[in-house]
């Protein structure tokens, strides 16, 4: 599987999902972000995340189609 480290800019303390979808280009558009996460093919630490806009955090691990994202 593949890995992604992500860091959260200085000052923010999360990322939505379908934005982070979109900054790793794991996802080309938000629309394709929103479905990976209304499909149910988006994990968020190893639980099955369907809330599109989850506030994801430092600390967090984010899989989908064999690419884990970590943030920092």
């Amino acid at each position: 599987m593949k890995q992604i480290h992500f860091k959260l800019r200085e000052g923010e303390e999360f990322i939505t999902l379908i934005q982070l979808l979109k900054a790793v280009s794991v996802a080309e558009t938000g629309a394709l972000a929103q479905i990976l996460v209304t499909q149910g093919q988006v994990k968020r630490n190893n639980v099955t995340e369907y809330r599109k806009r989850a506030k994801i955090v430092w600390g967090e691990v984010i899989e989908t189609l064999g690419v884990e994202i970590i943030t920092e």
